[in-house]
C-alpha cells in the first residue's frame, strides 16, 4: 500500500483488529521509508441487488439514496448518527441475505419504514406520509392511532417481506 505521507510503495502492517461488528478489519501500517504510521480499513465488497422500481425500470442499489431518505425523515430529530448507520447497515444486510439479484423498491421502502418506527415515531410519520402519498389529515390520524396502539409498527410486515415471500 502506498504511503499517504511520502508516496513510497512499501508499508508494513504493524497491527490488525476486527471492528466491533466483525465486518471490517482495521490495520495500523508503517511506511518503511518515512516511518509515518496510518490506519486503513478493509471490508468485503459485496454487490447489492438491483432495484426494480414500481414502473418496471431497473437501477443499481444506491446507498446514498437510502441514506438521504432516512436523513430527510430524521432531520432535526434526536437520533444519533451511530443509530442511523446501524439502521442502514441492517437494511443492507437484509437485502444481501435474500440472495436475489433484483428486489422491488417497495421492499426497501417498507424496510426504511420499519427502521424509522424503531428509531423515531415522528420520522416514521414523515417518511410514511411521502412514501404512501397521504392525501389528507385522516391518513395521518390512522397512522398515529396505529403507532399509539402498536409502537413496533410494520415489524410484522417486515418479517413477511424478508422471509422470501414478497407477494410476487
Amino acid at each position: 500500500m502506498r504511503c499517504p505521507f511520502c508516496g513510497a510503495q512499501e508499508t508494513r502492517v504493524i497491527d490488525s483488529r476486527l471492528s466491533q461488528d466483525g465486518d471490517q478489519v482495521r490495520r495500523r501500517r508503517e511506511c518503511t521509508e518515512c516511518r509515518e504510521r496510518f490506519t486503513t480499513f478493509e471490508i468485503a465488497e459485496l454487490t447489492l441487488p438491483r432495484v426494480v422500481k414500481s414502473n418496471g425500470n431497473r437501477e443499481p442499489f444506491r446507498e446514498d439514496k437510502l441514506r438521504s431518505g432516512i436523513l430527510r425523515a430524521l432531520e432535526k430529530r434526536p437520533v444519533g448518527s451511530d443509530q442511523i448507520e446501524a439502521a442502514i447497515n441492517r437494511i443492507k444486510k437484509k437485502l444481501l441475505a435474500r440472495g436475489e439479484r433484483e428486489i422491488p423498491s417497495r421492499l426497501i421502502g417498507e424496510s426504511v419504514m420499519a427502521e424509522l418506527a424503531r428509531l423515531d415515531q415522528v420520522a416514521y410519520i414523515r417518511f410514511a406520509s411521502v412514501y404512501r402519498s397521504f392525501q389528507d389529515v385522516n391518513e395521518f390520524r390512522e397512522v398515529i392511532d396505529h403507532l399509539e396502539h402498536d409502537p413496533q409498527t410494520d415489524n410484522s410486515q417486515q418479517a413477511d417481506l424478508f422471509s422470501g415471500d414478497s407477494g410476487s
